[in-house]
């Protein structure tokens, strides 16, 4: 069943996010099978406290243990110290199969 990380993020540097982290990060989902469904900035906030302009992205995984072992893995470790001081995310991972239409 596949897996879907769904990140919110408040991002302070943009520029320094995409350079370190977002360069990083985005070459690790594809070596550890994910791919990239939505990378969105500039979300409007209808409701809660996530904050207006923030960036939303959405990566889909083959399944919720290939999203952990990219999560877990040293490589992505290394990455995320990259957005400390530039960016305050929220992670969620869901399984969910696909909807019939």
């Amino acid at each position: 069943m596949p897996a879907y990380m769904i990140v919110t993020a408040t991002i302070s540097d943009r520029e320094a996010f995409l350079s370190g982290y977002g360069a990083k990060a985005a070459a690790l989902v594809e070596r550890f099978g994910g791919q990239y469904l939505m990378r969105a900035p500039g979300a409007q906030l209808l409701e809660g406290g996530f904050g207006d302009g923030g960036s939303v992205v959405i990566s889909q995984w083959p399944s919720r243990e290939a999203a952990l072992a990219f999560w877990n893995s040293p490589e992505y470790g290394e990455a995320r110290t990259l957005r400390q001081g530039v960016a305050d995310c929220q992670v969620l991972l869901i399984e969910a199969p696909a909807i019939a239409s």
